[in-house]
């Protein structure tokens, strides 16, 4: 029999009012912000195959507790057998509902245990993940029921959870009552900490940054064919109205929409004929710096390719030079030849895949003789990021990195192994003797990430090159803002900047004042966190400086 004895030192009538409010783990965004909570009543639950993608995602990255601090107990496989996403939607969706099930665990596997769902209820230790994330979804719903479609096919083990959810309904309802109550919390989420509600209010306002692809089409006809869909262009996302647009300031080839569009706009043929791509715009920054640095037949080394996207668009900007872009790791023919196709279907023609990994690739190879700018891209904590669904989707990470998004912050064990990759990549990549140039570009808010590795790497460059030259200011045309600074290494740091910004990415006074000169820019409401340093040989500095080559 199931325990119905309310056991907490809680009166009827306060359980009652907490239960009469449905607090929800679901929060209104702070004032001051753009209030775009969607009405819980509105919320109907999700098809039965994505609750179960969700569980098998969980399943994967939940928080791994010491035993003699275990609530709930979990299975060690997969929570059930499951096809492949049926569409980009679906797919989001299950990555959505798991982080959300992820950063709620510890107050979910509570209300499990104060409801006494478990130990009552008798279900296999399999099925916990699909509890967990169902349960997330059936407060978020204020605890009413599922709307199913006759025509969804149903999965058993999924009906069976809601049967037992939906039996204990008040139960749960006076349990997430009462945790809110015991924390004296204005509602649930205010008992997550502060970096992650901090980072769910940036996301919630974060503006969409897409790409043009101009094998396709130029940025006036966008704007244009955007203008006749209804869209209107506006000076800055600062005056953002309901169904507008902006041009970047930095990258002339780069819009700017408000978040609530993008559903929208993934529908229109512009995006459906790959003529707009969506992508962080710290990606744009990157290869718009490498494209300052190149001469219209220099080659490319892309490593770590993370999103196609990335490639595609150093393609699209090499695009009427002779310029090859070299891409690692791409080790599955079946991979190699879907990315080919998707290439032709961009227009990009100037790509090679190479199956090797970047570190595995000697400097005389003599496939990249001409490879004169490395673009690397590391594994990071990706901690700058907002929105981490939208980073591991479009940028092809692992799910693990919203283990450390749900908390705020990285382990220092893990953030160490990410630094060692990260300075073996920068490592080897100075080793590569015809390259004149390295861009290195993060998503992370960690300085061992960035400066510091950068600044390791060099040293190390110092230690077995007695040809050293010291460093003087640099600029790479329009887009660059270059300070060098005296230094005794071989490469030089040159603070990659665009333009002076007209949105306060990052104001001219505070590069100027900048100590360490590298390119960096903090998470908030408009843009995710970068850094981007550009090293340069000297000889190469003094030929970008004054268009002589030398050698």
């Amino acid at each position: 029999m199931i325990n119905s004895t309310n056991e907490l030192e809680f009166s009827k009538e306060e359980i009652k009012s907490e239960i009469s409010k449905c607090t929800s783990l679901t929060h209104v965004e702070e004032s001051g912000s753009k209030e775009k909570s969607i009405c819980l009543n509105e919320k109907n639950g999700y098809q039965d195959t994505v609750y179960v993608k969700a569980a098998n995602i969980f399943q994967g990255i939940r928080i791994e507790k010491a035993p003699d601090k275990v609530l709930v107990r979990y299975g060690s496989e997969p929570v059930l057998a499951s096809p492949d996403f049926e569409d980009e939607q679906s797919q989001r969706l299950s990555y959505e509902l798991a982080f959300s099930a992820l950063k709620y665990q510890d107050i979910l596997e509570n209300i499990l245990i104060d409801s006494c769902f478990y130990p009552n209820v008798s279900i296999p230790d399999a099925l916990t993940s699909l509890v967990v994330v169902m349960l997330y979804d059936f407060q978020d719903r204020k605890f009413q029921s599922r709307l199913i479609s006759d025509e969804e096919q149903s999965i058993s083990e999924v009906q069976e959870v809601e049967n037992l959810l939906n039996s204990f309904k008040t139960k749960l309802a006076a349990a997430l009552a009462r945790c809110r109550i015991k924390h004296d919390a204005l509602s649930i989420y205010h008992i997550l900490p502060e970096t992650v509600r901090k980072q769910e209010q940036r996301a919630s306002t974060l503006p969409l940054y897409a790409w043009v692809n101009t094998c396709k089409i130029s940025p006036e006809v966008v704007c244009d064919d955007l203008k006749k869909e209804g869209y209107t262009r506006v000076k800055s996302a600062f005056d953002f109205e309901c169904k507008s647009f902006c041009v970047d300031q930095h990258c002339s080839d780069v819009l700017i929409f408000p978040s609530h569009l993008k559903s929208e706009l993934l529908n229109i043929e512009l995006c459906t004929d790959y003529k707009l791509l969506f992508q962080d715009k710290s990606r744009s920054l990157a290869v718009h710096s490498v494209k300052t640095l190149l001469n219209m037949d220099d080659d490319i080394l892309l490593v770590n390719m993370g999103s196609w996207y990335t490639v595609a668009h150093m393609s699209t900007l090499t695009n009427q030079s002779t310029s090859k872009i070299y891409v690692c790791g791409v080790k599955s023919q079946t991979k190699e030849s879907e990315l080919k196709d998707l290439f032709t279907n961009m227009g990009c023609k100037n790509i090679e895949l190479l199956h090797e990994n970047f570190t595995d690739i000697e400097a005389k190879d003599q496939r990249l003789q001409k490879v004169k700018v490395i673009l690397l891209l590391p594994r990071c904590s990706g901690l700058g990021v907002s929105n981490p669904i939208e980073f591991i989707l479009n940028e092809n990470e692992d799910a693990e990195l919203l283990k450390d998004h749900s908390k705020g912050t990285i382990a220092e064990d893990k953030l160490n192994v990410l630094v060692e990759q990260q300075y073996e990549q920068l490592k080897h990549a100075m080793q590569f003797n015809k390259a004149q140039a390295i861009v290195y570009c993060t998503c992370s808010v960690y300085p061992e990430e960035n400066e510091v590795v950068v600044k390791k790497a060099l040293e190390l460059g110092v230690e077995g090159n007695n040809k050293v030259q010291p460093y003087s200011i640099f600029l790479v045309n329009q887009y660059a803002v270059g300070f060098c600074f005296s230094n005794p290494f071989c490469y030089t740091l040159m603070f990659c900047g665009l333009s002076p910004p007209v949105l306060p990415l990052c104001s001219a006074k505070e590069i100027r004042s900048s100590i360490d000169k590298f390119f960096k820019v903090e998470p908030s409401e408009i843009t995710n966190g970068c850094f981007l340093a550009v090293l340069t040989r000297e000889a190469f500095e003094r030929t970008l400086m004054t268009g002589v080559e030398t050698t």
